[in-house]
């Protein structure tokens, strides 16, 4: 019983640091442009497939880092083609605006790559279990993690201590005050959303030895992301990041004793936390008005 709890709870981690880390990319559009970005799942293949076609190239260590890059580079061009459009608008424009683009990139994946799945592989020595008693615990699910978390502190740190993150963060409280300081906001959003759309880059890159390719492979992690969002608090990151770790430990654990109920259970804890506390877990008051 304690393997098989084990077992669950480190699927629901590895789970969990996929919704968290689409989560904060999905939090960071949101907070700074009042964006609803339905296509972040979109984009989270298009990390996933550029990787498929780099890595004949570059290997599997130079596609890890130059496809969720060119990723951020297609979500920069969308960003000042299409979304930077309904800026200052109702949000229904962007959500729209969004659920279209996904459409339009999962057809185009389709197009490009075919719509049966595509094989992937990772390095030999990354596929293999710590131990025969933990054989559910692999390198790469452990590299996964690392990766994660690595990713989420580069960002914090840069949201902290650099000028442009000090100014995304001061944006998400005021971008009104921000423009009147002089600063370019157009640039700003620019750089946020590309910040974003690096983070579904990544993570696609990491989902598809995981988890494999399909076009479709960002639907199952999309609104579990925007449930993360809701969950830790619209607004703050932290809480994002609680949330999306949250349900997937709690996906994960219910699996064991409900397996059902294992999709459901991120459902039941939004509606408890809005139940409890609107705001979310670590959300400010006013940020859902």
């Amino acid at each position: 019983m304690i393997d098989l709890l084990l077992f669950n709870a480190t699927n629901g981690l590895i789970i969990g640091a996929f919704y968290a880390l689409m989560a904060i990319g999905l939090s960071l559009i949101l907070n700074l442009s009042n964006v609803i970005n339905f296509a972040h799942g979109g984009f989270l293949v298009i990390g996933a497939y550029l990787s498929y076609s780099l890595t004949p190239y570059l290997g599997f260590w130079g596609a890890l880092i130059v496809a969720p890059f060119l990723t951020a580079a297609i979500g920069f061009l969308v960003e000042r083609l299409l979304i930077r459009r309904v800026y200052g608008r109702d949000p229904l424009y962007s959500l729209l605006l969004t659920f279209g683009l996904a459409f339009i990139i999962e057809d185009g994946t389709r197009q490009i790559w075919g719509a049966l799945g595509k094989p992937t592989s990772i390095p030999a020595f990354l596929s293999k279990p710590l131990s025969y008693q933990f054989f559910f615990i692999t390198g790469y699910r452990l590299f996964m993690v690392a990766i994660v978390v690595l990713a989420i502190a580069v960002l914090f740190v840069l949201l902290r201590y650099t000028r442009a993150g000090i100014r995304v963060r001061a944006g998400t409280l005021d971008l009104e005050t921000v423009a009147a300081l002089g600063i370019n906001i157009r640039t700003l959003r620019s750089l946020n959303f590309a910040i974003g759309i690096f983070l579904a880059g990544l993570a696609g890159v990491l989902a598809s030895g995981q988890l494999g390719l399909e076009p479709t492979m960002g639907d199952g992690l999309l609104m579990p992301s925007f449930i993360a969002i809701i969950v830790g608090g619209v607004g703050s990151l932290n809480g994002t990041l609680l949330g999306g770790l949250m349900i997937g430990v709690a996906a994960g654990l219910t699996a064991v004793v409900f397996p059902s109920a294992s999709d459901a259970i991120m459902y039941v804890i939004m509606a408890i936390v809005l139940l409890v506390r609107p705001r979310g877990l670590l959300g400010e008051e006013g940020m859902l008005t």
